[in-house]
């Protein structure tokens, strides 16, 4: 749905130049003409584009960087980039 909205609008929506950082448990693709991690420093994702690990789910979490600690710790590198 947002694809579909006039360039205009998803440009004042997701203004250049702020920072943006998404996170998700799965595949990182989707997520990186939003954040502008394709062409903007200010722009990054957290995720994971590969599968077959098997653990709780916190355990997984904490082995592939899904802390709070990460998350706060790319915010920042994006917020000073």
């Amino acid at each position: 749905m947002f694809d579909a909205q006039d360039a205009a609008w998803r440009a004042q929506v997701l203004p250049r130049g702020v920072a943006r950082v998404a996170v998700e448990a799965g595949v990182t693709d989707f997520w990186r003409k939003y954040v502008g991690a394709i062409d903007d420093g200010r722009g990054a994702v957290l995720g994971l584009d590969r599968f077959g690990e098997s653990a709780p789910a916190g355990a997984l979490f904490k082995h592939f960087g899904f802390t709070a600690e990460a998350v706060a710790a790319l915010a920042k590198a994006v917020s000073t980039a």
